[in-house]
């Protein structure tokens, strides 16, 4: 990397989608779906990728570990409080890694030192400076961040970050942590950070937006214009409270303004919107239609004055090419007639490379839709890949349900799982079909669990429309909250699916 000082003309990307991204309420990741996200954010074309914070728990330390291990071609980062036990937690997780990189911080504002911390500007700048020295220890790569920073006194920040860039850092964060800043006023604040910091040539200078005021990503380009050189955010904008930067509309914001920011990243953009479902399919949590670049309205006009233009030409009133960002432009429909042939070159143009036996589970399950669809979409195929491969070893397989309700009775499901050779069946009453499903479900596993929450979508539209529900539920005495999905044109054997898939998740994190 080159330094901060606002000459170079590459902006790096630090995604923190695994570490800020899972802090949002209801998400939680186990291993493998860290893993899968870590690889398609390293073909997204990510910098540096937060992999977690690796001493507040052993899933978390194991998660960063495995990214570390396994994900090549990116710098891993690993969050640290400017603690040494931290620091060597969280080198202990990074040391296998390709490029990896400490990050540890501190908070900088008044109202943090008096509140939180109870330290005076001296100490927090002498734990400062011995975090970093401690961190270049193992690694010559070190980032510092001051928490708050954008509700800190200017001069000490320059402070505190002169002295980390003596003590050996190599990037400086300057987060607005609780989302408090304005636009030009965060450009400013930048501006004299840099102009006050000596040494700030040598370091690259970054930024972390909250977007509590929904200028998370109007703050990250508007620093970018007074000179930082590194953002930090999350996929779908996700994170603690209302979110991060969303990374995608970051970097299309400097693509489609080339004229005005003349900087590049090293971003595929073409990996944008299946990076943007991965990440949605695995935290359970949806992207609203209206969400810029990835949002499912984001390329549609319903105006009749509007479809008119884009007929005409479309930059009329289209500023980017949806298949920049990974949008096909073609819809191409398969239906039971389809082979294995155009199934597998369909796919491949959809950006999924499957392994022989991948694509035969696939195939099966296009197959077995087409018997009940008659037309299937790339959405169709997108989300039926999805659920079958990304699947975690499964200890319950859905085999059968049967269901008997409607106004005048009491709903009530008998449910058959299959464990290895085994056919397990039940019977419970619920106060709806799914209710009834879930509550067999539970008396065949024996888990009691609590439904936390429930989603259903449907993927296309029609009738035939394959339902997608996403579940989130928790088992009695536990916290941690897990997710599941489960595609089909029946929404109840969706909803079995998704109850199920959780249900796998927590007892594979159990073992």
């Amino acid at each position: 990397m080159t330094g901060g000082n606002g000459l170079s003309n590459r902006v790096y990307i630090f995604d923190t989608t695994l570490r800020d991204g899972e802090q949002s309420p209801g998400v939680s990741l186990n291993i493998n779906e860290k893993l899968q996200i870590a690889r398609q954010l390293a073909r997204l074309g990510v910098d540096i990728l937060e992999a977690g914070f690796p001493i507040t728990s052993h899933g978390d330390f194991a998660a960063v570990q495995a990214v570390a291990r396994e994900v090549r071609g990116v710098t891993v980062a690993g969050l640290a409080r400017a603690n040494f036990k931290d620091i060597d937690c969280a080198w202990e997780a990074l040391r296998d890694a390709e490029q990896p990189r400490i990050h540890t911080f501190i908070a900088t504002s008044d109202i943090h030192l008096q509140y939180k911390l109870r330290k005076n500007r001296d100490q927090v700048v002498e734990a400062a400076v011995a975090a970093v020295r401690h961190a270049r220890k193992y690694t010559s790569d070190v980032e510092f961040s001051a928490e708050d920073a954008s509700r800190s006194d200017v001069d000490y920040l320059a402070r505190v970050f002169g002295e980390v860039i003596k003590a050996g850092a190599t990037v400086i964060n300057i987060p607005d942590t609780v989302g408090y800043a304005m636009p030009d006023e965060f450009a400013r604040f930048i501006k004299q950070v840099m102009e006050k910091t000596p040494g700030i040539e040598k370091v690259v200078v970054s930024v972390h937006c909250h977007d509590d005021l929904g200028l998370a990503v109007a703050n990250s380009l508007a620093a970018v214009g007074a000179g930082a050189r590194q953002v930090e955010g999350t996929v779908n904008g996700i994170g603690e409270r209302a979110g991060n930067a969303a990374l995608e509309e970051v970097v299309m914001g400097l693509y489609t303004r080339q004229d005005l920011y003349r900087l590049t990243t090293g971003f595929n953009t073409r990996e944008i919107y299946r990076t943007s479902r991965l990440v949605s399919s695995l935290t359970g949590m949806p992207v609203q239609p209206n969400k810029a670049v990835v949002g499912k309205n984001a390329f549609a006009h319903e105006s009749g004055i509007h479809q008119d233009g884009v007929l005409k030409e479309r930059t009329t009133y289209e500023i980017m090419n949806p298949e920049l960002v990974g949008i096909a432009a073609s819809n191409l429909v398969l239906g039971k007639h389809s082979g294995r042939h155009a199934f597998r070159d369909r796919l491949a143009e959809l950006g999924y490379n499957l392994s022989d036996e991948e694509l035969n589970l696939a195939f099966a399950r296009f197959k077995a839709l087409a018997d009940k669809k008659k037309e299937i979409t790339d959405d169709d195929l997108q989300a039926l890949v999805e659920d079958e491969i990304r699947h975690i070893p499964d200890t319950y397989t859905l085999e059968y349900f049967h269901i008997s309700s409607g106004s005048t009775v009491v709903p009530t499901a008998t449910v058959g799982l299959r464990v290895g050779e085994e056919r397990q069946e039940d019977a419970a009453c619920g106060d709806g079909p799914v209710d009834a499903i879930y509550k067999a479900v539970d008396k065949i596993t024996g888990i009691s669990c609590t439904l936390v929450n429930y989603a259903i979508n449907a993927i296309t539209g029609g009738t035939d429309a394959l339902g997608d529900v996403t579940v989130k539920l928790k088992c009695s005495g536990q916290e941690k909250i897990y997710t599941g999905r489960g595609v089909s044109t029946d929404i109840l054997e969706a909803s079995a699916k998704a109850y199920v898939n959780a249900v796998n998740k927590l007892i594979y994190d159990r073992s």
